[in-house]
């Protein structure tokens, strides 16, 4: 189910346990081959695809584009929320469902930069409702939804998401080639170890001159629609936890 097009009436006679979805990306550069819209359009297909399969078991919010990006900000055309500004609406679209009765609510995200203040929202929101046990709030970012993503064709060569990388520019291929200009030439940006298993604080300058990291020159439109039914599978597969919760426990 979409909400946007329903009426309030319709919304009104929904159970109150079925799952809502916020989807949510960005609008930011993604190097000098690919468009900024990229996240919020990949989110929004998986997302479409998603309710495609499930129809009347989940109800769909509209994609919310603006995100979580300042890290991009040196790059013209990015537009980015404040990063409180952003955390405090993603709590303010949790609060608006359970203040109309709904319980299980789940947003998923499109945009890496989106990871903390979303996991930030439901746990802040958790601890406001804490008398209750029957709340389900969840943050999942679809790339993680699949246990091993690079086995969705047996060409990719990428292991796990970058930006603008193999794996983006192969689903934007597929959605609308046209918008992706000679990416089979802009070279490869490494990963690099960024002190990891630390987290560290970064502008995408510190990683990327060119904007890009990992190496698109690969991508393949077949590879995007294999990453594609890999990615809505894993979605489809949470939402269906969701829907199968007992409505108290911890498991899932």
């Amino acid at each position: 189910m979409l909400l946007a097009e329903l009426t309030w009436a319709d919304v009104a006679a929904l159970d109150r346990n079925t799952p809502v979805v916020f989807p949510v990306a960005a609008l930011e550069q993604h190097g000098r081959h690919m468009p900024v819209f990229t996240d919020s359009m990949l989110m929004g297909e998986i997302a479409r695809r998603a309710e495609l399969e499930l129809k009347n078991e989940v109800l769909f919010a509209p994609l919310q584009w603006l995100g979580n990006s300042h890290h991009h900000l040196d790059f013209p055309g990015t537009l980015s929320a404040e990063p409180r500004v952003y955390l405090d609406m993603l709590c303010g679209l949790l609060e608006n469902f359970i203040a109309h009765g709904f319980k299980r609510l789940l947003i998923l995200n499109g945009h890496g930069g989106n990871d903390v203040p979303g996991k930030q929202a439901v746990f802040e929101v958790r601890q406001k409702h804490r008398h209750r046990n029957d709340l389900l709030l969840l943050f999942a970012t679809y790339w993680n939804l699949v246990a091993d993503p690079a086995k969705a064709h047996p060409d990719l060569l990428q292991r796990v998401m970058g930006h603008a990388c193999e794996w983006e520019t192969s689903m934007v291929l597929r959605l609308n080639p046209g918008l992706v200009k000679n990416h089979a030439n802009v070279g490869d940006v490494p990963f690099g170890n960024p002190f990891e298993p630390a987290s560290r604080g970064w502008i995408m300058t510190d990683r990327s001159i060119p904007g890009h990291v990992g190496d698109p020159t690969h991508a393949s439109a077949e590879k995007g629609e294999a990453l594609f039914q890999a990615f809505t599978a894993g979605t489809v597969a949470m939402l269906r936890r969701v829907m199968q919760w007992d409505g108290a426990s911890w498991e899932g």
